[in-house]
């Protein structure tokens, strides 16, 4: 009687155990209740009622339990242990690598039911948007998936027949193939000003009038490349929503979502929650990447980038933005650990990208109180002119240093704002690769930069580690980098790791908007 009043006070943490057990020894439910039957078919429990267990929605019997203990040779009562496991079974990363997840316990808490009573509460205490929310949410998806997406790959190689590059009026011929009628408006850039006070440049550049009619402003036509994606866009919306999706307009500003609303009571609508904000938000995503894989189809793309060691210059041999071309990096890459950033001053990430789980420097949803100045893509928004600039930078994630290299290069968005793009690599997995102890090489080049007050020339030893990856990886940026030394960063002011630290000013002395200072 004890037992069974133990299992139905710790239902939610044996159910946890079972379903670890389950998968850290690689078994279905099915194994598992076959395997239970062949202990003791009379108390063995069936796959459904199982699951439930694993749900923390159904107790087993002592019995029952004992049947589950004897398949995992366990003692019965290390179920009854409310303590974690010491090695809990994480959400399974993407199947090349990305970010990690958590484990969300005790899991009757998470439910669908109890979840979609819980986010719209948070969302509402915390000031996150809707639109916020979906942002967030397709970006985990986008990173868990390390920007694999074969169906929208193969729809926009279907339509583009792989052809690279694509000039204007083959884009246009196309709007024409799938039933996109083009008409131009004429509208000029505007001041506009956001909550914190901070001024900046909006332009509308396209916009769906009705099914099947997109208007595009005739400002475009003095910049191909941007001209180019936006059809590309509006024909993935054709395409693969039938303009179902096409609601929103595409837009140039330093605010952090590009997809802004033309009804006014539409925006403020946006501030809640709504499944139609997910949904939109998926449609917008999907014709973007479509768009990119029109523009540049995974293997013209890759082989052009092969051979060109992977310059962002590659832009102008094919007419589309370096943004386009920096983001299709990410996804025709053999490698995958990489990152991309889209950054506005002050403090606007309006693009993130972490297939390699790189920590992120800045909020794209608030403010950061102390953000580290080091990191190329903020030093670049503080240094005149618009030359690509390459960093080897040492980051600490999750306590273990890793080397990564990035290329920023500043360009002008169409609206006339300035903002900072930058695509970069962990350089780790490929040192481990070589066979090469990677945390050490890394903490070494740490331990050097700290001991020259955070910058420093990278030791010969090292150096040649690196440009053996970098030949390797055939990314000429990387030596570019090796050059130019190498530089401690971190993911927060507050966290610096440099001596004496950098971060010297305080944060509440600095109001809630926070400039990147420029280099020194």
């Amino acid at each position: 009687m004890k037992a069974q009043n133990s299992l139905n006070r710790q239902s939610h943490f044996l159910g946890t155990k079972v379903r670890n057990l389950r998968k850290r020894n690689g078994l279905t439910l099915e194994d598992l209740s076959a395997r239970c039957v062949k202990v003791d078919a009379e108390d063995a429990p069936s796959v459904s009622y199982l699951s439930m267990i694993e749900r923390g929605k159904r107790v087993p019997s002592e019995a029952m339990l004992d049947v589950i203990a004897q398949v995992f040779q366990k003692p019965l009562h290390w179920f009854l242990d409310d303590a974690s496991e010491e090695e809990e079974l994480k959400p399974e990363k993407g199947s090349r690598g990305g970010i990690n997840g958590m484990v969300l316990e005790p899991s009757f808490l998470f439910s669908n039911d109890i979840l979609q009573i819980a986010i719209p509460e948070m969302l509402s205490q915390t000031g996150t948007s809707g639109h916020q929310f979906a942002h967030l949410l397709i970006r985990a998806h986008q990173e868990h998936h390390q920007n694999h997406f074969p169906d929208l790959e193969k729809a926009a190689e279907k339509v583009g027949q792989k052809r690279m590059p694509l000039s204007v009026d083959d884009l246009l011929d196309i709007c024409k193939d799938v039933g996109v009628k083009i008409k131009w408006f004429d509208e000029p850039s505007q001041d506009v000003v956001d909550k914190a006070g901070v001024k900046s440049k909006h332009i509308v550049r396209s916009y769906s009038e009705a099914p099947s009619v997109v208007r595009i402003n005739k400002a475009l036509k003095a910049t191909p490349e941007k001209l180019k994606y936006d059809l590309a866009v509006h024909i993935g919306h054709k395409v693969l929503h039938n303009s179902d999706g096409e609601k929103n307009i595409i837009a140039s500003d330093n605010r952090n979502l590009s997809s802004l609303k033309r009804d006014d009571q539409t925006a403020r609508d946006s501030l809640n929650l709504d499944s139609q904000h997910i949904l939109q938000a998926w449609r917008d995503f999907e014709c973007s990447f479509f768009a990119g894989a029109l523009l540049c189809p995974k293997v013209p793309f890759r082989q052009l980038l092969d051979r060109h060691g992977y310059e962002i210059s590659v832009s102008k041999l094919i007419g589309v933005s370096e943004s386009v071309v920096m983001r299709r990096m990410t996804a025709v890459s053999s490698y995958p650990h990489w990152h991309y950033f889209d950054a506005y001053n002050p403090g606007k990430l309006k693009a993130v990208y972490r297939g390699n789980g790189i920590p992120l420097p800045w909020g794209n949803m608030r403010m950061v109180e102390d953000p580290c100045q080091h990191w190329a893509v903020f030093r670049m928004i503080g240094i005149p002119g618009n030359t690509p600039v390459a960093q080897i930078s040492v980051l600490n994630q999750d306590g273990v240093p890793h080397i990564y290299c990035c290329e920023s290069v500043k360009v002008k968005d169409m609206a006339g704002n300035y903002h900072v793009l930058c695509s970069g690599i962990d350089l780790n997995p490929a040192l481990e690769v070589q066979g090469e102890n990677a945390v050490e090489i890394a903490t070494a080049l740490q331990k050097e930069c700290v001991r020259r007050g955070g910058q420093a020339e990278i030791p010969n030893a090292i150096k040649q580690h690196l440009l053996t990856v970098a030949r390797i990886l055939n990314i000429n940026w990387i030596e570019r980098g090796i050059d130019n030394g190498a530089r401690v960063i971190c993911s927060r002011g507050g966290m610096c790791p440099r001596q004496p630290t950098c971060y010297t000013e305080k944060a509440e002395n600095r109001g809630s908007e926070v400039r990147i200072p420029t280099a020194q």
